[in-house]
């Protein structure tokens, strides 16, 4: 049997397991699959099939190379490395959440697993940007009270609009939160 129908197999498995998403997107209001949803499962279909998945890194490029173990045949999936540049984290924290990211959605391809499309939802569609452009403003904050005027203009720009008010709301909530840890009792 080729690597080929063996990952098919493992596929047509996966998609008949239950699985539940248990990672949330605040702003966007959706869930999706994280690897801890999947990948326990996956690895056990892996291992039924006698197929192995290995991830790599590399500067441009990051791949999941999916292997038959009883004749060496692969399959390599490819992705371009992304970048990360998280408030408060160092470069070590910020490589690793590349990572994870890229396995993430190199298994997603890998296994066909059907997630959330950002990009074809039609509720919130930020075509313009503008609700984007609202949230980075927010998340840039320096102060409370810079916080807070931010904060007000974008509520007065999606009051009404639910699914942006939502995003919004939330990109406040946390940048409050963060404020907070750092300075209680301000924001």
């Amino acid at each position: 049997m080729s690597v080929f129908t063996k990952l098919n197999q493992a596929r047509i498995k996966l998609q008949n397991t239950e699985l539940s998403k248990s990672g949330h997107n605040k702003f966007a209001g959706y869930k999706y699959f994280e690897l801890a949803d999947f990948l326990p499962t996956v690895q056990n279909i892996f291992n039924e099939l006698g197929l192995c998945g290995v991830v790599s890194y590399g500067t441009e490029i990051a791949s999941l190379t999916i292997v038959d173990t009883e004749d060496n045949s692969n399959i390599v999936i490819t992705s371009p490395m992304g970048s990360a540049a998280l408030k408060g984290c160092h470069e070590v924290q910020n490589i690793g959440a590349v990572e994870t990211y890229q396995r993430r959605y190199l298994w997603v391809t890998a296994m066909e697993i059907v997630e959330h499309d950002a990009l074809d939802s039609s509720e919130g569609v930020d075509e313009s940007g503008e609700l984007k452009a609202h949230i980075v403003e927010i998340q840039a904050s320096q102060s409370p009270a810079e916080l807070k005027v931010a904060f007000a203009k974008s509520y007065k720009k999606y009051k009404g609009n639910n699914s942006n008010l939502s995003a919004i709301t939330n990109a406040y909530n946390d940048m409050k939160a963060q404020f907070n840890e750092t300075s209680p009792g301000t924001a």
